[in-house]
């Protein structure tokens, strides 16, 4: 059997934190995500960082996404960042979407963001973004199926 075979699908979480009431996007990606051979678990509308971090971990999420539209990412992003250290979680990918100012960018990556994805983004970007990011750490490590 080749390693590829052996290897568990690549489990992404996407998370609306806070106020924001509008998914379309989310919904998008998710079934982008889905179509492309991932395991999607959507955590529906306002979510707290509480319920976000214990989502990844109850689902052993290889990454998650959160989609933020509100303008409340400086806020939002660095609590569910800090969550997932205070649980000593330090493997999941974290990508942020969503109406992000450019100059938020840089101080989100320094927090521990891998990648920001504004409007227009295309699908396949962030599917292979994803996809080359979760399987670069998992060469690290040993995440195959036994």
């Amino acid at each position: 059997m080749s390693a590829a075979a052996t290897q568990r699908k690549i489990r992404v979480v996407v998370a609306k934190p806070g106020l924001d009431g509008h998914d379309r996007g989310a919904k998008i990606i998710a079934r982008a995500l889905r179509d492309a051979g991932m395991e999607v678990i959507y955590t529906g509308l306002h979510q707290t960082p509480e319920q976000i971090v214990e989502t990844v971990i109850q689902e052993d999420a290889d990454a998650v996404g959160l989609s933020i539209l509100s303008g409340a990412h400086m806020t939002l992003v660095p609590r569910i960042v800090k969550l997932l250290a205070e649980q000593g979680i330090d493997d999941v990918l974290v990508t942020v979407g969503g109406t992000i100012p450019t100059d938020d960018i840089a101080p989100l990556k320094e927090l521990g963001v891998a990648e920001v994805f504004t409007p227009g983004a295309p699908t396949q970007d962030i599917i292979d973004f994803i996809r080359s990011a979760v399987e670069a750490a998992r060469v690290g490590g040993s995440d195959s199926v036994v």
